[in-house]
């Protein structure tokens, strides 16, 4: 063999490994490629959102694999309509209309929760001292409580909904009347009732026996099947978020009041003081079995309540396909 032809086998030697080196470096590439993920909120960015915009801003996401967009909810978002028009793998959505959306047919299941307990207050004048209390009084709700809460208060307290009139997201009518109580959420109407000088109670009613978990995760249950391993690192990035943001809020604050902001870092502390205060992220079953943390025994209690308050019979409605633990039960993030 001559000098020139050994020359040339050691270039085309050359030239193939590193022809090789090249193809295994872009596969690498592609395979290391953050998934693309939509996760929808329940509405405008706010604290009660903090441990997913920490998450993002932390970078846990990536790290965890996925390329996170976090769309905001609102009033005229509908959550469960794009889920099922394949919009997002997964959204914010509370125990109740997951089973309502099983009952319509909506292939979506909970697989994890922000909170431990459901978030919605009834906000009185401070001459009541009980709930039971507010019998023929005037209550504004929101016409979805009509299908969650209302009818647990109706059974518990003895209400009727001849006392409800709707609530228009306005504290002002409370304000002017002192024989009107109205629904809220825990971090934000208190807030302005506060600071409007009010003088009036709140009650929690997850406090008060309502079962269901606050500001739940749901996904479309094709990508539960197909890509678990999307649901686990959704899981574990948001419940890291979430101990993060309780801890040190800044970073996360500072993308949510780049999506909204109308939000302010006043009511963002007062939110995240009550997260805090009040174990919603972190009490109950979470001190033990970690942050976003969802058991068998509470989804019962639900779905039994929610078949008592006949929202749905048990034969259109089957628990099981309601939920699953088997992220939970994998992902453990401890407070």
């Amino acid at each position: 063999m001559s000098l020139y032809e050994i020359s040339k086998k050691s270039v085309s030697n050359v030239l193939s490994v590193a022809a090789l080196v090249s193809t295994s470096i872009c596969t690498t590439n592609v395979m290391a490629a953050p998934t693309k993920f939509t996760f929808i909120t329940n509405w405008y960015a706010q604290a009660e959102h903090g441990g997913y915009y920490q998450a993002l801003a932390e970078g846990f996401y990536k790290e965890a694999g996925l390329d996170m967009t976090i769309r905001m909810g609102g009033p005229q978002v509908n959550n469960l309509q794009l889920l099922a028009a394949g919009k997002a793998q997964c959204a914010i959505v509370d125990d109740i209309g997951v089973m309502m959306a099983q009952k319509r047919g909506i292939p979506v299941k909970m697989v994890a929760t922000s909170f431990q307990f459901d978030p919605t207050v009834v906000i009185t004048h401070s001459d009541i001292d009980t709930l039971e209390d507010l019998k023929g009084h005037t209550v504004l709700i929101a016409s979805s409580s009509q299908s969650s809460w209302w009818p647990w208060a109706k059974k518990k307290y003895g209400f009727t909904d001849a006392m409800t009139r709707p609530y228009t997201f306005n504290i002002q009518p409370f304000m002017l009347d002192k024989t009107v109580a109205q629904q809220g959420y825990m971090t934000s109407e208190p807030y302005a009732m506060q600071e409007a000088g009010a003088d009036f109670k709140s009650f929690l009613i997850g406090k008060e026996g309502y079962p269901p978990y606050g500001n739940s995760i749901a996904c479309r249950t094709e990508v539960i099947e197909q890509h678990p391993e999307e649901i686990k690192a959704l899981i574990y990035a948001s419940m890291q978020g979430w101990k993060s943001y309780l801890a040190s809020p800044a970073k996360g604050n500072e993308l949510i009041i780049k999506d909204n902001p109308n939000m302010t870092e006043d009511r963002i502390a007062y939110a995240v003081n009550l997260l805090n205060s009040s174990g919603i992220v972190t009490g109950g079953d979470a001190q033990t079995k970690g942050i976003g943390y969802i058991s068998d025994s509470r989804m019962k209690k639900t779905w039994d309540m929610a078949v008592e308050n006949n929202l749905f019979s048990a034969s259109e409605v089957t628990l099981s396909d309601v939920y699953t633990t088997e992220f939970v039960d994998a992902v453990r993030v401890m407070p």
